[in-house]
């Protein structure tokens, strides 16, 4: 069976989820901002939804058509095979978003999809009343530019919340976002990964799961095992051929540290829950003090933006701080996310590349530092 998926992401991981999408073995057929389509086979929902790391969620793609009035919005889904996923008495709600787009009342929107699809079932069932008692297909709708695509969503709690994190400190790092910023440092097993605002440690244990090839997925369910059209099996599969290929041997290290110690205490719940906690050293210290300690290392971190952690003030202060001691970290490569676009000047330094991504909704630049001049 060859399913059409898709894969959402933040703003400019669109390339880095491409990338482990063919390193799976599946091949990409559009990539737009925030979203990556691709088609594969059955195995797909369960290799991806535990393996891909940089994934927001994976979707089956049930159709798309233009909409442009909303009797294009009911006429579309109503022509889409819905009976082919949808059983008498599933649970089939509808969620959307529209972008540059002239339909536009998202709930105008819901109403005019759930009613299409209960007229295709109707027909294809013979019944007008329908249980929501069986499995749940959780529908989703977006708009773009007066184009919509209908999906089902496989992957129920999004993918960034692989389990591992119970609390977070007050500014939490998004796991997906953490990772590429790991993979975007090039984390190497003679090298040590030190992260000084470590926070609730998000960024050293996504490093060090990477590094272990430990699947982001492995430890947590999706909505999808529940769907009939797939074999239980795909999913032990998938999981047993995950855990073949952890990288126990891996002589990876990492360091965490944080001035708070609440912090350094929730680092190391982290780490303990993700189980890498004996590849993670966690300590407390303020990051104006670290030292190389005569190795080769590279700095990655998510130092306070004022935003949510000190004011403005504060924050470009402990810039023009931190470049001041990270220059004694011999050459040492730095790797910085912040949404403060004047931080190169607060840190006097000129980076050797500046990556736009986004925290969430916040817009951040991602400053690569690959030689301390």
């Amino acid at each position: 069976m060859t399913v059409e998926y898709v894969a959402t992401c933040l703003f400019g991981l669109e390339s880095l989820l491409g990338e482990e999408i063919e390193k799976l073995g599946y091949k990409r057929t559009e990539t737009i901002d925030g979203r990556v389509s691709f088609t594969g086979d059955e195995n797909a929902i369960a290799k991806c939804n535990i393996g891909l790391r940089f994934a927001e969620r994976l979707y089956i793609k049930i159709g798309e058509f233009d909409a442009l009035t909303f009797d294009d919005l009911f006429e579309g889904p109503k022509a889409l095979e819905w009976e082919k996923w949808i059983g008498k008495t599933d649970e089939f709600p509808v969620r959307g978003h529209s972008i540059k787009s002239a339909l536009f009342s998202i709930p105008d929107c819901q109403k005019i999809i759930k009613k299409a699809v209960v007229s295709r079932l109707t027909k294809a069932y013979g019944i007008t009343c329908f249980e929501d008692k069986g499995v749940k297909y959780q529908i989703d709708l977006f708009i773009f530019k007066n184009r919509a695509t209908l999906m089902i969503d496989t992957s129920g709690t999004p993918l960034h919340k692989r389990g591992y994190r119970p609390v977070s400190n007050e500014a939490p790092i998004r796991e997906t976002l953490a990772c590429a910023l790991a993979k975007l440092s090039r984390p190497r097993e003679d090298v040590l990964f030190w992260d000084p605002f470590c926070g609730s440690c998000t960024i050293a244990v996504e490093a060090t799961m990477l590094m272990l090839n430990k699947a982001p997925g492995l430890e947590r369910g999706f909505i999808s095992e529940g769907f009939p059209q797939f074999d239980k099996q795909i999913w032990q599969n998938a999981r047993e051929e995950a855990k073949s290929q952890i990288a126990f041997g891996s002589n990876f290290e990492a360091y965490a540290s944080d001035i708070n110690p609440e912090c350094v205490d929730i680092a190391k719940e982290t780490a303990n829950r993700a189980g890498v906690s004996d590849r993670i050293k966690i300590f407390e210290r303020d990051a104006l003090t670290i030292t190389t300690e005569g190795r080769r290392g590279t700095i990655v971190c998510n130092p306070p933006y004022g935003e949510r952690l000190l004011s403005m003030k504060e924050t470009e202060e402990l810039y023009r701080k931190m470049g001041k001691h990270f220059k004694t970290l011999d050459k040492w490569q730095q790797y910085i996310i912040t949404s403060h676009e004047g931080f190169a000047r607060l840190f006097d330094r000129k980076p050797d590349k500046v990556r736009k991504l986004y925290n969430g909704m916040i817009p951040c630049y991602f400053y690569q530092f690959f030689k301390n001049k």
